[in-house]
């Protein structure tokens, strides 16, 4: 049997060998992972293994705190930050559990951006091409995950930086309900949205990181029943500009489902995701919540250079009045209780995760209005739960010539019925053409 150390030194080797053009992971935490990996492997021999992931390699997003070094999130502005005093609680949650914590991943600055682009620290190149972008924030993250060099990925979901780049890299993604798991130690973006989720190759590796993350016993999970389960199907907005092939993998996902014994039918929410962009017109909840958290160096300016899409962004959300930000949130908690109304009759809620795959870097970089357009596509089906305080799951779906998500959506506080579900689909697209 191949040992956790074995396994862990494959991976060791792979990444010194590509040491000068790494762009996956920020930093590498060789001899303490080959410590715990040890561990492991005597608990294994033992037969005293801690759960389902004692011995898994896991790699965690740079905004995770780690004791005895400064916490980056992506930016050169933090180089000289205050040292962490403690592990983030999910991290010394996941040490506890026997996993084997290899390194901090890259992200883009502050987790603000959705292409996965870094113009600091280096970008990684999407797994199924490294000529194409990853998606963010947890670039590498997903690509750790679909190359092989983490067996699960801890990254965080403010807008859709878990499920994203899930999604263009081909492995699974969560975004738990918010607040589920808690925050404590994890550089923030915006409060009120964020969340902390696993990327990982099955649904099952990320129910066993959830139940970890989020202070619970390790439970079984079976396959929830695909027959006669009511999945919603969003036709209008969240379902134009789609790229053709990617709509037609959906379609056919959609036959699968039905063939299955699912009961499909539509469900309008356009007016709410109108309602939801009135509310917000005058600054975004994460671009008003993220200019509060970086307030003294957009008042005073930045010592360092910083991601021009980052900055600007929150500098003009600096300018949103208090009052403007209060109603925002008001009409917010409106707004996902008229959500949760109008899914009630449904069981899941089903999109595809972007309806456009990973593009090529050089465009993004060449053309900033074009680059802002694929953000908002890639964006836009995801952030749905986050604003409306969903859980939300991406899987692979299969019949695209590049890497692409269906996304699972389910209500406020429905996360165990979307992980069974989610095992349940994930059979059903597995390797069909």
């Amino acid at each position: 049997m191949t040992t956790t150390r074995d396994r862990l030194e494959a991976i060791l080797s792979r990444l010194a060998a590509r040491a000068g053009e790494e762009r996956v992971f920020m930093k590498l935490y060789a001899d303490v992972s080959r410590a715990a990996a040890d561990a492991a492997d005597a608990r294994r021999r033992a037969g005293l293994m801690l759960g389902p992931l004692d011995g898994t390699i896991v790699s965690i997003k740079d905004l995770f705190d780690v004791t005895g070094e400064p916490t980056l999130a992506g930016s050169v502005l933090r180089r000289d930050a205050e040292s962490a005093r403690d592990d983030a609680l999910v991290v010394k949650r996941l040490r506890r559990a026997g996993a084997v914590i290899i390194g901090k991943t890259h992200m883009t600055e502050f987790a603000f951006t959705a292409l996965g682009i870094n113009p600091h620290y280096g970008t990684p190149g999407n797994a199924a091409d490294s000529r194409l972008i990853p998606g963010g924030s947890s670039s590498g993250a997903a690509v750790s995950v679909a190359e092989g060099s983490s067996d699960i990925s801890i990254g965080s979901d403010t807008g859709g930086s878990v499920r994203v780049p899930a999604a263009l890299n081909g492995v699974v993604g969560f975004k738990p309900t918010a607040r589920r798991i808690p925050l404590d130690g994890a550089f923030p973006l915006s409060p009120s949205l964020d969340s902390i989720g696993p990327l990982a190759n099955t649904v099952a590796q990320c129910i066993a990181t959830d139940a970890v993350m989020s202070g619970k016993e390790h439970f079984s999970l079976p396959p929830l029943s695909l027959a006669g389960l009511r999945l919603a199907i969003p036709r209008g907005r969240l379902l134009d500009e789609m790229a053709p092939g990617l709509a037609a993998s959906f379609e056919r996902a959609l036959h699968l489902l039905s063939a299955a014994g699912a009961v499909i039918g539509d469900c309008q929410i356009d007016d709410l995701l109108a309602d939801f962009r009135a509310a917000t017109r005058t600054g975004t909840i994460a671009a008003i919540e993220g200019a509060s958290i970086h307030a003294d160096w957009l008042a005073n300016g930045a010592s360092v250079p910083i991601d021009p899409n980052v900055s600007g962004a929150l500098g003009r959300a600096m300018q949103v009045p208090a009052v403007s930000y209060i109603r925002t949130m008001n009409r917010r908690v409106e707004l996902a209780a008229a959500m949760d109304a109008r899914l009630s009759a449904h069981d899941l809620v089903v999109l595809p995760t972007t309806p456009v795959p990973a593009q090529p870097m050089s465009d993004m970089l060449a053309d900033l209005a074009h680059a802002n357009r694929i953000e908002g596509l890639l964006l836009r089906n995801t952030q749905v739960a986050n604003q409306f305080d969903l859980c939300a799951l991406s899987l692979p779906m299969a019949g695209t010539a590049l890497p692409s998500g269906l996304m699972l959506m389910a209500r406020h506080g429905h996360d165990r019925r979307l992980l069974s579900a989610g095992l349940a689909v994930e059979a059903l697209l597995r390797d069909r053409p």
